[in-house]
This record gives structure tokens, C-alpha cells and sequence, in this order.
């Protein structure tokens, strides 16, 4: 994992920004030193030197990251398995049918496991939104403070996050359910920028004819590449490789 960086940029912002981008985490994760203060062409009205920084992440985020999820892990292994219901299990990417009740029951279920885990990461009492996706998930968004923690670099933090939430709501109430965790809408902006890349991926293995290979991504990460792309008839994408580098691979028709 990097735990450093120096950037440059048009102003010591950018140049933070660029550097938490490469490093995968959120601004509370990070300390950072200014090398050189951009300078300032004729009559100030544009720099003419880039502002260069050194970013570091903080030691006590990656002592406190680490006790978390051996703490997470510890609260898996843990947690007693329910007796099954009658509920039947997921079913592929689709939401088994519920009633209500069993909705508002898989829902406090998994608030409640969210908030047990939320606390081994020093966040006490978060404020969690819940909505229902486009699928019939549950989408939990913790929102307020200082949540970088969660969210981790390029949000292998929250991945884990979800998988333990699952799996506790599972063990607790004998049926899996879809629920999707998200911190201050991270996922959503995640995926815009995925999507984005995606689209940039394709049209360059179209206009030179030849496949592009996209950096390694999470598996969530991939998944949305794939959907993204699955409807342009100009080109085909597959996963390749082994975690934790395994990438897609886009290749024109």
C-alpha cells in the first residue's frame, strides 16, 4: 500500500487532491507539507510555477484501520447462525419478494450491524440514511463527520464494511437479503467516475483497434465497467487476472 506521495498542481488544493486520488483515501486519512507555493506570472493573473506538496497518510489511521477490521473479522466469526426462515435465499442479482414487515426487519438488522461495526472504527451513534435501490436493495448511506475510515483506500475499506454487514444480517436472520452500505455517497461518485472511464476505455479500443486494459479494480468496481459497456455493441470486456490486480479487459469487435 502507498502511504506517500508528492504532487504538483496549479494550487496547493489540486495538488492535495491529486495526491489523496493516488492514494485511495479521504482528506481526515492524511497529513501534508507544502514544498513550494505556486508562483504568479504577470500582474498575478496566472501561475507560472506549480504548487508541489508531500501527502502522507497518518499512522494512527493505519494502526486504527487495521484494530478495526481485526475487530470486524473477530465479530464474524463470532455471531451465531439463525435458523432458517421460510424466506428463500438470494436469488442471482434480483431481491427475493418480502413483505414490509420482513423489509423493516432486514433493514434495522442491518442498521444495527452497521452501527456495531461503525464503532470498533472510533465512530459512536452515526447517522445512517436508508433508501431502497433500483433493484430492491437496501442502500444504508452513513453520513455526517469524519468518515474517510470507512471508506478506506479506493474503498476496499467500505467492500469490507458491506461483506461484514451482509454477513452478520444473514447469520441474524437466516436468509440473505441484498443490502448495500455506501458512506456520504461515495459508491454513487465512484460510479460515475467508473462509468466514465468505462466509456473512455471503449472508444479507445475502438479508434486504434486493439484491446485496453483498465487499472486492477474491486470486484464492484469491475462489475460496473462491465454494465456500463454491456450495451455498446462496439466492444466486448472480460476480467482477467488474479486479485488483488485483476482488471478488465476491453477488446473491439
Amino acid at each position: 500500500m502507498e502511504r506517500e506521495c508528492i504532487k504538483e498542481a496549479a494550487t496547493v488544493e489540486d495538488a492535495v487532491d491529486a495526491a489523496l486520488e493516488e492514494l485511495g483515501v479521504q482528506q481526515d486519512a492524511v497529513e501534508y507539507e507544502v514544498l513550494e507555493e505556486p508562483g504568479r506570472g504577470l500582474f498575478g493573473m496566472r501561475p507560472d510555477k506549480p504548487a508541489r506538496v508531500r501527502v502522507w497518510i497518518r499512522p494512527s489511521y493505519l494502526a486504527d484501520l487495521e484494530a478495526a477490521r481485526q475487530a470486524v473479522a473477530e465479530i464474524i466469526e463470532s455471531e451465531p447462525v439463525a435458523s432458517s426462515t421460510s424466506t428463500g435465499p438470494l436469488d442471482g442479482d434480483h431481491a427475493p419478494e418480502l413483505s414490509d414487515e420482513d423489509l423493516d426487519r432486514v433493514a434495522d438488522t442491518a442498521v444495527q450491524a452497521l452501527r456495531e461495526i461503525a464503532s470498533h472504527f472510533g465512530i459512536m451513534d452515526p447517522t445512517i440514511e436508508e433508501y431502497e435501490g433500483d433493484e430492491g436493495e437496501i442502500i444504508l448511506d452513513v453520513v455526517g463527520g469524519e468518515l474517510g475510515i470507512l471508506i478506506g483506500r479506493h474503498g476496499r475499506t467500505l467492500d469490507a464494511l458491506q461483506t461484514a454487514v451482509g454477513a452478520i444480517t444473514t447469520r441474524r436472520l437466516g436468509f440473505r437479503y441484498p443490502v448495500v452500505v455506501d458512506v456520504e455517497g461515495y459508491r454513487h461518485r465512484r460510479r460515475q467516475k467508473i462509468e466514465e472511464i468505462a466509456r473512455r476505455g471503449a472508444d479507445r479500443a475502438v479508434r486504434h483497434r486493439q484491446e485496453v486494459r483498465l487499472r486492477p479494480m474491486t470486484s464492484f468496481e469491475r462489475r460496473i465497467v462491465h454494465m456500463a459497456l454491456r450495451g455498446d455493441a462496439r466492444v466486448i470486456t472480460a476480467s482477467e487476472g488474479t486479485e488483488p490486480y485483476r482488471q478488465v479487459v476491453i477488446s473491439p469487435k
